[in-house]
């Protein structure tokens, strides 16, 4: 497995092609995930250990991916600290009770994850059994921000003015609160790396909503405390989006290989996190739903300008989105693979 041109890629060693995954690769736009979706929810999927693998498992059997990703969910370990939440039809997360004051952090709770979280830790082992060493496995959680964003707006938000209000506000609570979150998520990072997972991903989806300053000052040392975590256990992702304004902070952070969304150049993007870091992406997610000639010259500029260099790994800028067909997927994983084969 650690030859595996995914963990040779995660490493900055030479690969016989430039390895392939997408973000959200297992979801709405396959038949066989919207078959499951119609008798059970997506928690009843990220808590049942049979199917969060059946999913996974998925786009293993129907793409050329050189890696699998955890079926799961980030906000999973917001339950156990006390901030249960569901999923509302076509308004996306929810949390039941999101954070106001101070006195709310206060009342979260610390947790053990091999506990609390045991299912997913199964489902890992699960997978393994299953992949049976076909592809590495991918592990994730999500970082301190964004974890924190989901629980004080109470879903999604468009300006995280709530969030951005409590970080102004209270910024003594907010270092608290997002203190908790990296020891709640390194330690459940390292329990999925013990249950078998092969590289862990930090997500920090909505991270680009903050200018340079307020990350150094709020987040960066949050997140960098998760990579003190897990250490040199396995290959760490750090992926955001929006970021092109602080990929060097996110460098700074922690990771062995930087997400690079659509919005910048990969070749420019690479050159501000630096030569020692791998990078991941950076295609538009929408150029799946046009023409494929368009989406194939558009894989191919990012191709020629990563130009061969060791460490980069083909991915999507944002996860697939519910209306791509099958096809183009299927088609832009071999396109990468052979052209890339082909230099």
């Amino acid at each position: 497995m650690t030859n595996s041109r995914f963990l040779k890629a995660c490493r900055r060693e030479p690969v016989d092609a430039t390895p392939v995954w997408f973000m959200r690769q297992a979801g709405r736009y396959m038949a066989e995930y919207r078959a499951i979706r119609q008798k059970h929810s997506l928690l009843e999927i990220c808590r049942i250990p049979d199917l969060a693998t059946e999913v996974t498992m998925q786009p293993v059997r129907r793409i050329e991916v050189d890696a699998a990703i955890l079926f799961s969910d980030l906000l999973l370990p917001l339950e156990p600290m006390g901030l249960p939440f569901d999923f509302i039809k076509g308004e996306g997360p929810q949390i039941e009770r999101p954070i106001e004051s101070p006195a709310d952090i206060d009342a979260l709770r610390r947790f053990e994850p091999r506990e609390q979280l045991a299912h997913v830790l199964q489902a890992i082992r699960q997978i393994q059994g299953e992949l049976a060493g076909r592809v590495p496995l991918i592990g994730f959680a999500g970082a301190p921000f964004t974890l924190a964003s989901y629980a004080i707006e109470g879903g999604h938000s468009n300006n995280f003015a709530r969030t951005k209000s409590l970080m102004y506000g209270h910024p003594d609570a907010w270092h608290k609160l997002c203190a908790l979150f990296a020891d709640i998520v390194g330690d459940y990072l390292v329990a999925q790396i013990e249950a078998g997972v092969d590289v862990v991903q930090v997500f920090d989806s909505w991270v680009g909503t903050l200018g340079a300053a307020d990350y150094r000052e709020f987040v960066l040392p949050h997140t960098r405390r998760i990579f003190e975590i897990v250490g040199g256990r396995v290959p760490t992702i750090h992926f955001g989006t929006g970021t092109a304004t602080i990929l060097e902070l996110l460098r700074e952070a922690g990771g062995d290989v930087i997400g690079v969304d659509w919005r910048i150049p990969i070749d420019e993007g690479w050159a501000r996190i630096g030569a020692d870091r791998g990078v991941q992406g950076n295609l538009d997610p929408t150029l799946l739903l046009g023409p494929t000639n368009r989406m194939l010259t558009q894989a191919e500029d990012i191709l020629q300008r990563v130009g061969g260099r060791a460490g980069h790994i083909f991915n999507l800028g944002h996860g697939i989105l519910p209306s791509t067909p099958l096809e183009h997927v299927q088609l832009l994983a071999q396109f990468v693979h052979r052209a890339s084969a082909a230099r």
